[in-house]
Order: structure tokens, then sequence, then C-alpha cells
């Protein structure tokens, strides 16, 4: 592992508490708020109670410390390399994070040491200025809360202009694309970011214009056929959504998942990467999509082998 456990929750409450207590400003409410911000929900049973005991001898029971500075937990060289060879990913570089006291350090790795074999080549051109102008000008809307006026070209090479108000950036793996999630009069857009030719910043929005009925939850049934680990894979895979796995018999599961309306594309591209050890039960509105893009594949390959 790269980073040391002290880079934890548990050690990283710690260390806020006893910041507070040696600037002299912690109080016992401040300390119960600290740990549910910072830490997990059971630490409010253990950290608390283990400072008023005295158990660790951090502070005492009127909340001083005889620690003198402030913690502070400084990178190793190590972690340091590894943080300048993500930084080298375009990708991470559209955020415009920080390399300060990064400067002369060299990377862990160099950009072409890893070779990806199980998604498209024709992902996003994260190195296009234009590109660049557009992703952080979405970035900007968001973060001050702005609605944008977007002019973007379609399938066919249709053209669009919409005002909307930008929800999120959604990064799709398989594809290597960057897609805008915008409410648009009651409805979710989906823009793939490199699509856009224009972004426009407008007025500020109200929370209200940003949840369009159309964002509400869905569940979707699998059945899994458990070939070379499948099982294991798609609960890596599907790791970030809630679902509930029901065991048929030795080889085959039942797999409901939840995911947002507006994630429904993204969903899509992660079933059929699985194959056929995957089969789409409901609802009947994936199905119908899982088979048209198949046909279409199938199509593809029939008129490329002729």
């Amino acid at each position: 592992m790269l980073f040391s456990e002290i880079y934890g929750s548990y050690f990283s409450a710690v260390a806020y508490i006893l910041g507070r207590a040696v600037d002299g400003t912690l109080t016992g409410r401040d300390l119960n708020a600290i740990v549910l911000e910072t830490a997990f929900g059971e630490s409010l049973l253990t950290i608390p109670a283990a400072i008023a005991e005295e158990r660790w001898p951090l502070l005492d029971r009127e909340l001083r410390t005889p620690i003198r500075h402030r913690p502070t937990m400084p990178l190793t060289a190590l972690q340091k390399q590894w943080l300048k060879a993500l930084l080298q990913d375009p990708r991470i570089r559209l955020f415009s994070p920080s390399e300060e006291g990064l400067e002369d350090v060299e990377p862990l790795y160099e950009r072409g040491t890893f070779v990806f074999f199980d998604r498209y080549t024709d992902g996003d051109p994260f190195e296009d200025e234009a590109y660049i102008a557009h992703f952080r000008t979405i970035l900007q809307a968001m973060k001050e809360k702005r609605k944008i006026r977007v002019r973007y070209h379609g399938n066919r090479d249709s053209r669009h202009v919409y005002s909307c108000v930008p929800c999120k950036l959604e990064y799709s793996a398989k594809d290597d694309k960057f897609r805008l999630i915008a409410a648009v009069q009651g409805r979710m857009l989906t823009v793939n970011v490199a699509r856009i030719r224009a972004v426009e910043l407008l007025e500020p929005y109200t929370e209200a214009e940003t949840r369009p009925p159309d964002c509400m939850e869905r569940s979707l049934v699998m059945e899994l056929t458990d070939r070379r680990n499948a099982l294991e894979r798609v609960m890596l895979h599907f790791s970030d959504l809630e679902k509930e796995t029901e065991k048929l018999d030795d080889r085959h599961y039942r797999i409901t998942l939840r995911y947002r309306r507006d994630d429904e594309t993204e969903i899509l591209i992660r079933i059929l990467s699985f194959g056929p050890v995957l089969k789409v039960l409901s609802p009947e509105t994936m199905v119908r999509q899982i088979r048209r893009r198949l046909d279409r594949q199938f199509r593809f390959t029939e008129n490329e082998s002729k």
C-alpha cells in the first residue's frame, strides 16, 4: 500500500480534534460534531469515550492537550511520486489540480506504462484546447451554480442549442469519454463533451431547477451465470450502486440494481461489457435498448465481413 493507515478517517478525525484543542477552542459539543463529520457513525461510541476516560493520553477531561503544535501528516517520497504520476493523466488535469510541493518530484511511472485493452480507442480529446475550455467552463458553472447555454453537434451532425442547468459531469471508463448531464425544461439532457462546440455562462439557477421529474430512481433485474469468476467481477464493477443478490443455484444469481434515470446510458454500456454472462430481465425498456445495440453491432459486423 502506498498510503499509510495514518491517512485513514480515524486518524484524520483525531488530528482535527487535537488541532482544535491546541488552539484552545475545543468543546464537548464540538468533539461530537467533528467525529460525526470526519469519521464513521459508530466512531461516536468509541472516540469521545476513549478521550473522556483518558484511555488515550491526548486530551484530559477538560479537553486540554499536552501537545503544543497542530498535528501534521506530511507525505512520504513514494506517495509524492504516485501523486505526480496521477497528475500526468490528462483527464485529471482537466480539473486544474495544484502541483504545489511536487515540482521537483519524479513520477512513479510514465503515462505509457499501462495499456487498456477493455475500452474503446476513440476517447475524448482530453488535451485539445477547445475541449479543455468547454470542460472548465462547465465546472465553473457548477461551482458557481449558474446556468449555461451549450451548442453541440448531435448524431448525423444535427445541431442543437440549449439553455440548461449543469447537474454533473459523468465519466465512462468503457468509452473513455466525459458526458454533461444537464436539466432542461423538466427533463435530463446528456451530451458528450467532445460534441460541444460552445459553452456560455448564464445567470444563477435555483435548487428546484436541478431536480427534474425524469431524474427518479429505477431498478434493473439481471440474471448472472457465474463463469470465469463472473460473480466477483460483477460485484466489484457495480460496487458503487445499491444492489440485492439472490442465489438461484450453484451457477446462477439474480441481481437487482438501483440507479438513477440519468445514469441509464452508462449502466447499459457497463452491462454490455460482460457479454453473455449477464442477461437483463427487466425493465423492458432496457431489454429493448440492449437488443437494438446488439442488432446494430451484428449488422455492422456482417457488413464488414462482406
